[in-house]
């Protein structure tokens, strides 16, 4: 028996359980990927993320500066001198500016050099709208030189922060006294 020409044997055709399977399993992962971007967009312009980048570019700040206002190299003041002034701002900028002179020839006559180490900092306050922050830090220094010789301390401060225009800058510093501890 021949078979005409036009004739095309049919392709094989997938049980329809297993189709409406495959579709349901796109259908559910289409369903994922949408909602997974949904989530990634809304978290990407989400306010609380915007407050904790915010709060890291202080702690980040508050380490460095806090460790910087507590080193100093009797080698070289003005140099670390330079730096306190460039982590400061506001009342506490002056006082240092003003005092600039004293401070370095006191440094020189010491003969102390300070390396400070900031070992834990939080911040413990933040006002994004404000411009303000406040954190806390211990550090561990490292002096040597002068008539004590070498010494390590652990310090405490609370810093107050300010938002300025080359980032957060150090407005206040407060050494916070634990009893039983030397600041």
């Amino acid at each position: 028996m021949s078979t005409p020409a036009s004739y095309v044997p049919d392709a094989p055709q997938a049980p329809r359980g297993r189709t409406l399977a495959v579709a349901v399993v796109v259908a559910l992962v289409l369903a994922f990927a949408g909602f997974a971007a949904w989530r990634y967009a809304a978290a990407a312009t989400n306010d609380d993320l915007d407050f904790g980048r915010e709060r890291d570019r202080v702690l980040s700040a508050a380490q460095t500066h806090i460790g910087t206002l507590n080193s100093i190299d009797a080698a070289d003041p003005d140099a670390g001198l330079t730096r306190w002034l460039d982590a400061t701002t506001g009342p506490l900028h002056e006082d240092l500016r003003r005092s600039r002179a004293a401070s370095a020839d006191a440094v020189k006559r010491s003969g102390i050099t300070a390396r400070a180490t900031v070992t834990e900092a939080a911040v413990t306050e933040l006002d994004t709208r404000g411009g303000t922050a406040k954190a806390l830090a211990t550090l561990r220094v490292e002096r040597r030189g002068g008539a004590d010789g070498a010494a390590t301390d652990r310090k405490r401060f609370e810093a107050g922060l300010k938002r300025t225009g080359d980032g957060w800058k150090i407005a206040s510093l407060t050494a916070i006294t634990v009893e039983g501890s030397r600041t």
